[in-house]
């Protein structure tokens, strides 16, 4: 017979494990549902049904309803906080995806979802033949404690990689026990967090994997207490009918009255055009073309109906055992027609001579405005041949001006970028502007600027800003895409694609694009109180920084070799300092290798911090935290830095310069941050350091141009604190400023009761610590890390502040 491969999906972890995975960069559809928790359950489900092929499988859902854990415990997850807003509303688009795919969605009142799950494994174990072999998708631990011949856990790999399939020697080697069931007294003694059951106090993981491994089991290490010591021994004792109730509640019911056959779990296929309805409303395009092929389009949420009749599924209640059956589709989300080149009425013209050009140019002057896109080959802007400039003056009229070298090209528009009533539209402009600057462009270019990148960015914080997503998600239009390339198959970046006859219509499409966004985006601007920003601060930018960015920054290579030899000196100095304090040789980059020796070999600290897989962690954190504890420890921060300095700048910086002007030229974004800074990157140059000599060595490796030139550094003073007075009104911040006292000194002489003579450097430097922390939100415990000193000591500063 067959094989029946029975998997049993942990609903409620996965579903939680998929939300928070993208916490810091939520997936957020255009009308504002996180949709991440859906988004990561449906890759999760489609890698297992792929890789896993189940003949059978189920998702298992807990319910609100108390179980006999909480009868008997009445703390039972008591300390859970409340779900998440974005995450209760996802879960039922979870489910309904769930039944899309016509797989089973089992709940029970009175059980958790494990204990479902156990039942039905144990179910298909007792079944004659041998023919069923189950796996547990969950990340939960708990669920070692079920494992066996037949039965695995299927734990779904993170941020994408690979599944781990745990049997029986998995579990033996991760619990240091003979048999898994024996995890359940591991979890007697240590408890789980998770779950709010307590353990016994005193007892974490490695104690309590060790005293199962030499007793056996609760009830015999509790009959041996005789043999153990001190207050190990005394916790026992007095705890041993907690250690028996956290053994009950750790354990997984086996006997949960489940009326339900395991071949009504048998895989169905899924109901496509449910499916595709859903990935339709969720926007999930990458998905859709991975289930339904490279013609599939979500839409991005254009065309989108609200939906709230249930999609076709296979809805199980576990007790009756009986299928809500196939819904009809009621046809409310039909798949989006997106428009496209071919099928959109344009005008697009190639022009390729001198009048011709010149004719163009004139026709966008007239309109007072255009859709702008330069057309470029290369991958650096700053370093690019123009292959042709499109214009398109209004919706579906284009016109490519090319035949000619790039400084024609550039001279043929310049009267468009002179005019001050003319109004440039375009994607990403900046690069645009580089390249234009490269081949003869005037950095003051005076006609005015809209920039959709920069808008949508202001606007729609939370959603992607590529031209691609925005025609899709505002105008319903899926722009034209290069062809591939015949040996590899893959898409080119727009300047990087081999000569075809479409480039043309592909580059007037975007400036076209482009045009008929900006009317859209503008009162977005209005709506997001965003007007001023955009127009007044982050516009004029945009050609400021692509002069920066395009003159570049001249770099003195020599300074930067000399600092390398010193500090290759100091490293290999540290290596040994550390050896010879450590009593042994290891790889100081390796963090397994370096946590081994702190904590294993040296015993720096009774309980060292580990990561999620057990390994010690020696972050730099971490190690600041240890700092005193052991002379090895500043060796190690001093030679973290040393390295760092090296390998990033000092090693890194030569390559960046560049061949044509001999500068190094860094890329700086102006909406990357959600604070609206500035961010340097390839490379950065902003976070070179300047608490160290070496540091300060490498900033000084940044020269001027030349005779006559000079560096000129500028800063605001303390402006994020007088931005704070401005909005808090704070009246001690208000008159420090108003008469042009330090505020630091002014801060410090406060918090510490002394007049402002009085104040010494170290007073001050703690108040400067205690003005940035706390507007920043800092805690008594990290302003105590910060300035080290004690977290009462680092609460009362904060404390006296606010009197």
């Amino acid at each position: 017979m067959q094989p029946k491969r029975l998997f049993l999906l942990d609903g409620m972890a996965l579903v939680y494990r998929a939300h928070f995975a993208f916490a810091v960069k939520p997936v957020v559809t255009t009308y504002g549902l996180n949709s991440s928790a859906i988004l990561g359950f449906t890759n999760t489900l489609m890698d297992l049904l792929q890789k896993g092929q189940p003949t059978h499988l189920a998702v298992v859902f807990d319910t609100s309803a108390p179980t006999a854990r909480h009868s008997r415990f009445p703390a039972y997850k008591a300390q859970r906080q409340e779900m998440p807003e974005d995450l209760s509303k996802a879960i039922p688009h979870v489910k309904r995806l769930i039944e899309a795919f016509r797989i089973p969605v089992l709940t029970l009142d009175g059980y958790e979802a494990d204990d479902i799950i156990g039942t039905l494994a144990k179910q298909a174990e007792s079944e004659p033949g041998g023919e069923w072999t189950t796996w547990m998708v969950t990340p939960d631990k708990d669920f070692a404690q079920l494992v066996d011949e037949r039965t695995f856990m299927w734990k779904p790999g993170r941020q994408g990689g690979d599944h781990e399939v745990i049997g029986v020697p998995e579990v033996q080697t991760q619990w240091l026990v003979r048999r898994p069931e024996q995890v359940i007294d591991v979890l007697g003694l240590w408890g789980d967090v998770s779950d709010n059951i307590p353990g016994v106090p005193g007892i974490g993981e490695k104690t309590a994997k060790a005293l199962i491994a030499e007793y056996g089991s609760v009830e015999n290490l509790l009959a041996n207490t005789g043999k153990l010591k001190g207050k190990q021994k005394e916790n026992l004792i007095q705890h041993a009918e907690q250690a028996r109730l956290c053994r009950e509640l750790a354990t997984i019911q086996l006997d949960v009255p489940l009326d339900i056959k395991l071949d009504a779990l048998i895989r169905q296929p899924m109901n496509d055009e449910a499916v595709q309805a859903l990935l339709v409303e969720f926007e999930f395009n990458v998905l859709g073309r991975r289930l339904f092929g490279d013609d599939f389009k979500a839409g991005r949420g254009f065309h989108r109906r609200d939906a709230a009749a249930p999609v076709a599924g296979a809805n199980v209640d576990a007790k009756a055992g009986e299928s809500s059956g196939d819904a009809k589709n009621d046809g409310q989300l039909a798949l989006p027609v997106m428009r496209t080149l071919d099928s959109t009425a344009h005008d697009y013209q190639t022009v390729d001579t001198p009048q011709r050009r010149a004719k163009a140019v004139q026709a966008a002057l007239k309109a007072g405005t255009a859709g702008l896109s330069v057309d470029w080959q290369g991958a650096d802007p700053r370093s690019s041949e123009i292959r042709g400039i499109a214009l398109c003056p209004t919706a579906g009229k284009g016109f490519y001006l090319t035949n000619a070298g790039p400084e024609t090209l550039v001279a043929d528009l310049l009267p468009l970028l002179s005019a001050e009533a003319v109004a440039l539209t375009g994607h990403d402009l900046k690069e645009q502007l580089q390249v234009l600057m490269l081949h003869g462009a005037p950095a003051g270019i005076k006609a005015g600027l809209f920039d959709t990148y920069i808008a949508q960015t202001l606007v729609e914080a939370d959603q992607k800003a590529t031209l691609p997503y925005m025609t899709e998600a505002l105008l319903g239009y899926t722009l034209s895409q290069p062809k591939p390339v015949e040996a590899s198959g893959q898409m080119l970046m727009p300047g990087l694609e081999p000569e075809d006859t479409a480039r043309g219509d592909r580059a007037m499409e975007r400036a076209d694009m482009a045009l008929q966004l900006r009317p859209l985006l503008v009162p977005k601007l209005v709506s997001a109180a965003q007007e001023r920003v955009f127009y007044e601060i982050e516009t004029p930018l945009v050609p400021v920084l692509a002069e920066m960015e395009s003159i570049g920054i001249r770099l003195e290579t020599s300074v930067l070799k000399e600092i390398g030899i010193r500090l290759e000196k100091e490293i290999r100095a540290l290596e040994e300092s550390v050896y010879a304090k450590a009593g042994m040789e290891f790889n100081l980059n390796s963090p397994k290798q370096l946590g081994e020796v702190l904590f294993d070999h040296m015993k720096l600290v009774e309980k060292p911090k580990k990561t999620k897989t057990g390994q010690y962690m020696t972050s730099e954190d971490v190690l600041t935290e240890l700092a005193g504890i052991h002379p090895i420890i500043a060796d190690l921060l001093t030679y973290r830095e040393a390295s760092k300095l090296k390998s990033t700048y000092v090693d890194a910086l030569p390559g960046a310069v560049s061949r044509r002007t001999g500068r190094v030229h860094t890329t700086l974004n102006q909406v990357s941050t959600a604070t609206g800074r500035l961010a340097s990157m390839n490379p950065n140059l902003q976070n070179i350091p300047i608490r160290t000599e070496a540091g300060r060595g490498i900033r000084r490796a940044f020269i001027a141009p030349g005779p006559g030139w000079s560096l000129l550094s500028a800063d605001y003073s303390q402006v994020e604190l007088r931005v704070m007075a401005s909005i808090s009104q704070d009246a001690h911040m208000m008159e420090a400023f108003a008469q042009g006292i330090d505020i630091h000194t002014a801060t410090a002489a406060r918090v510490h009761g002394v007049p402002l003579e009085e104040v010494t450097g170290g007073m001050r430097r703690t108040a400067k610590m205690v003005n940035f922390g706390i507007i920043y939100g800092i805690s008594s415990f990290g302003l105590a890390q910060r300035l080290g000193i004690a977290r009462s000591e680092g609460g009362r500063l904060i404390d006296e502040y606010f009197v």
